[in-house]
């Protein structure tokens, strides 16, 4: 290791990953991004922060949050709602209208969406020359010892060094394997029996089909076994669609989380729902391309940390997408690891000889702050997901129960004090060294 120096390898070029190169740059610490792809290539599927993400790119840097505003879409409404999409009069979706089962209001900011493959290419701009490399799949990291770097090799027979390295590689992430262990059925996403087809279609022809008010917000349409979100993205020139369709099969690859299908396919999930939701299906192209929903509910970690070594984002706590707050859990990860790395970059400065206890204790904090709260997003995702397909008889979709349950969850996402997270992690990082300073 370099005296008196951090150098932070980050293994996965996504969202939480560039966020967090962001955040380390801009407190001048050395950070190197390792993607396995050729280049950034994310899919156009559309994205949406609520505040508690926003408060988290204000933490990492400023720069994070003025690059989600520079592609966000805001709804012409400030209300989400939850509406039955099987019951409504006549059969013309432009002016037929579902019954809303409820509605939250989203604060004085509203909801903001935004294709996810134009905020990741805000954040590119913000990242100097140099930090990135392509084409640097990781196939294991070496721990060499008290005093000495990590050791990354990649597939192509390339290696670096690290003091420190992060996985954001997803939710077939390696280094999960390597924190956990590569027999551990934890280091490994399961199949929720859910796939999603997703959507992007012109607002002008959207707005056609089923009119100015169901378009310019953000609506969850429920029913049996299947449900459809939909909003505004692309600066209102695009509908995000998203139709989640129950399957009770086994995915049936191994290698890959997408299969052809067919826009037939998906209607018939829909055949039961009212105009509206059938309308919206028949906008989606006649070849689609179906997306499974994984998730580590089956298998949670029991720690996000293995000495230097550590997990953030889908590859720590893969969510189903239910709660839409995946991006926006891994957004709050890289606010609680760039204070953390950063103070222990300041403890490194003033006194080396204790560099690799520094620096296990930093992780140790993120462990101890981020993940009782990032695992329940886990189960929750889970549990909203059957109470939108109204397959948990414990909330039927018409109970005060119902939007009870989604409401509190809701709320425990978005109203999120980032601040105090930050507080709280600074706090037991020192107490921690304190304490073992003492014992010591």
């Amino acid at each position: 290791m370099r005296e008196g120096s951090i150098n932070v390898a980050i293994v996965g070029g996504g969202i939480t990953g560039l966020a967090l190169a962001v955040g380390l740059v801009a407190r001048n610490i050395s950070v190197r991004v390792y993607e396995r792809a050729r280049n950034f290539h994310e899919i156009g599927a559309g994205i949406g922060f609520t505040s508690n993400a926003e408060k988290a790119m204000m933490v990492v840097d400023p720069s994070v949050q003025a690059a989600f505003k520079r592609v966000a879409t805001r709804n012409t409404s400030d209300w989400f709602q939850w509406v039955d999409g099987y019951n409504e009069d006549g059969e013309d979706a432009r002016h037929t209208k579902e019954t809303l089962l409820f509605e939250m209001y989203l604060g004085e900011r509203g909801f903001e969406g935004c294709r996810r493959s134009e905020f990741l290419a805000e954040l590119i701009k913000t990242i100097p020359p140099g930090v990135v490399a392509f084409q640097k799949g990781l196939h294991r990291i070496v721990d060499r010892g008290e005093g000495e770097t990590l050791l990354l090799a990649f597939c192509d027979g390339t290696t670096a060094e690290a003091d420190v390295v992060i996985g954001c590689d997803g939710i077939h992430s390696r280094v999960r394997q390597f924190v956990l262990g590569e027999d551990n059925p934890a280091s490994y996403p399961n199949y929720s029996h859910k796939f999603a087809v997703r959507g992007l279609i012109p607002m002008e022809r959207a707005k056609a089909v089923v009119g100015q008010a169901k378009t310019s917000t953000r609506l969850m349409h429920l029913g049996t076994d299947a449900h459809l979100l939909t909003f505004p993205v692309a600066l209102g020139s695009l509908l995000n669609v998203v139709a989640f369709v129950t399957d009770s099969d086994e995915w049936p690859h191994t290698d890959r989380m997408t299969s052809k299908g067919t826009k037939a396919e998906v209607a018939s999930a829909f055949a039961s729902f009212g105009p509206t939701a059938r309308a919206i299906i028949d906008l989606l192209p006649d070849e689609v391309e179906k997306w499974a929903v994984f998730d580590t509910y089956d298998h949670p970690a029991t720690a996000y940390t293995r000495g230097r070594i550590c997990i953030s984002g889908d590859a720590a706590h893969a969510a189903a997408p239910h709660h839409g707050a995946g991006a926006g859990f891994g957004i709050e990860d890289a606010a609680a690891l760039c204070v953390l790395i950063a103070d222990a970059s300041s403890l490194i400065h003033q006194s080396c000889s204790n560099r690799e206890d520094i620096l296990r204790t930093a992780f140790a904090t993120y462990d101890f702050i981020r993940r009782d709260r990032t695992q329940w997003l886990v189960q929750s995702s889970r549990l909203v997901g059957e109470m939108y397909e109204w397959q948990n008889p414990q909330t039927p979709c018409n109970s005060d129960n119902f939007r009870r349950e989604v409401k509190w969850r809701s709320r425990a996402i978005w109203d999120y004090d980032v601040e105090a997270m930050v507080h709280d992690a600074r706090e037991a990082f020192l107490k921690t060294l304190c304490n073992r300073a003492v014992r010591d």
